[in-house]
């Protein structure tokens, strides 16, 4: 494609439509709005939720817009909320070679507005689409081993970017238009690894949801902003978030290979890039039958990076920690053979055997050989030593979860958030998204009803 790279991706953005999407890319993007919501209603229990809940009520007095799982806030508010809930509780999507969540950035303002303005289905469908395509071709672009090394964590940083590109899909943008959404997004890209280890980090995510509507909702006033922010020389996206980039990346065959296939969900809660290790140890178990008792040791061989973020959290301190700790994961893993949150509550974390487990019987280490998320388990029993090897975590794009383990997975998480007939109306609604007369049924039905919406609030405040 000729032209500016931003120029180029903003007219994919505004031109897209309902018959450019193969039925593989309308599947995934199912697929992966059915997934948000399952990570969103589970994020009610997250730690922190209630403190993301006052932030988003005091942003404005209005209650235009649905909260997922709760009541009605302004459309500032539920947005950020949202955002936050999808990655409350670290069971989010990821973009894994930019290690990027992209759903708490897209899918909550396109919601939003598409339940504020009546559209369909199907206009959602589309703007999901355009979102999600424009964060990762965005990333793909930065050469992201590149701006890692720079400190940029992905979600605020390119979130903003996919955000603005479903909002203003949604407000029918043209390309000049979306341009400018694009650059009004760039200028609040911002969120480091400096966050890692406190709950920021996904406060990057809710704040790149926020950042793309305001950019969108800004260029549709028609705020004169740049037209070439990705590509610009003094400032650009590439050149100062990165070291220059890869642009053609954004481009190569854009509207004909979708890098939105290319995000992965997850099965299980816990970090994104020990859902490896998760896989090969729950790969032994299932075929082995193993008994926690006969166990002697674990041996987790990581790549390095992974290992650095995850492989030195022996000694967790709470519930954040415990999420993002090898050591505790497997531990609990081992004894209690399933991974759910109710793995990560006090009274589980807190069991001075799983401590002990974590510290002791938990041995994880970094292998040069191993890339990505890749992992090699090793369980010695008193019987000898089974072993697995994890190239592709379950709901990675080979190795893909498929539509009942999403359906399970929202159940299993909407139970005593939703009502029955909610969940199961949810359910459906996604599944014929492209006939959805209107997306206001399915936020109606993604709402608490009021007392179980008050209880929700209250179980976050009090833990």
């Amino acid at each position: 494609m000729s032209g500016d790279v931003t120029e180029v991706l903003a007219g994919f953005a505004a031109s897209l439509q309902y018959d450019d999407l193969p039925r593989h890319v309308q599947d995934h993007c199912k697929n992966v709005l059915l997934d948000t919501l399952a990570c969103a209603v589970a994020g009610h229990r997250g730690e922190e939720t209630e403190q993301l809940a006052a932030l988003a009520r005091g942003l404005a007095e209005s209650g235009d817009s649905s909260v997922i799982g709760g009541g009605r806030l302004s459309l500032a508010g539920a947005t950020i909320l949202n955002g936050y809930l999808v990655t409350a509780v670290t069971m989010c999507d990821i973009h894994r070679s930019t290690l990027t969540h992209v759903t708490p950035e897209v899918i909550p303002p396109a919601l939003l507005i598409a339940e504020r303005d009546g559209l369909s289905g199907r206009d959602l469908l589309v703007a999901i689409a355009a979102g999600c395509e424009v964060t990762t071709r965005v990333g793909i672009g930065t050469d992201y081993p590149a701006m890692r090394a720079k400190g940029w964590h992905g979600p605020g940083v390119l979130g903003p970017f996919g955000a603005a590109a479903a909002v203003g899909r949604l407000l029918k943008f043209d390309t000049e238009t979306m341009a400018k959404a694009f650059g009004l997004a760039g200028s609040q890209a911002a969120g480091t690894f400096a966050a890692w280890g406190t709950p920021t980090v996904k406060f990057h995510q809710c704040r790149g949801a926020l950042s793309g509507l305001m950019a969108a909702l800004l260029a549709e006033q028609k705020f004169l902003a740049t037209r070439e922010f990705l590509t610009a020389k003094d400032g650009g996206l590439f050149n100062t978030y990165s070291n220059g980039g890869r642009p053609e990346n954004v481009t190569a065959d854009l509207g004909k290979r979708w890098e939105l296939e290319q995000i992965a969900l997850r099965l299980w809660p816990s970090a994104s890039s020990i859902q490896g290790m998760n896989t090969a140890l729950f790969d032994l178990i299932e075929k082995h039958k193993i008994d926690p008792a006969r166990v002697k040791k674990v041996r987790v061989a990581l790549s390095q990076p992974v290992f650095d973020l995850h492989g030195k959290l022996a000694r967790y301190k709470a519930k954040f920690d415990a999420l993002i700790s090898g050591h505790y994961t497997a531990a609990v893993i081992l004894h209690d053979q399933e991974l759910t949150l109710d793995q990560f509550e006090p009274a589980r974390y807190d069991d001075p055997k799983l401590r002990r487990a974590a510290a002791e019987q938990i041995e994880l280490r970094p292998d040069a050989a191993l890339t990505g998320v890749q992992a090699v388990v090793e369980i010695d029993t008193d019987s000898g030593t089974l072993t697995a090897r994890c190239e592709h975590p379950r709901g990675s794009a080979e190795n893909p979860l498929s539509r009942a383990q999403i359906e399970s997975k929202f159940r299993t998480y909407a139970d005593g958030v939703l009502t029955p007939s909610a969940i199961a109306g949810t359910i459906d609604a996604i599944g014929d998204l492209e006939n959805l007369g209107s997306v206001k049924k399915l936020m109606d039905m993604l709402r608490a009803p009021p007392r179980q919406a008050e209880r929700a609030k209250r179980a976050v405040a009090h833990g």
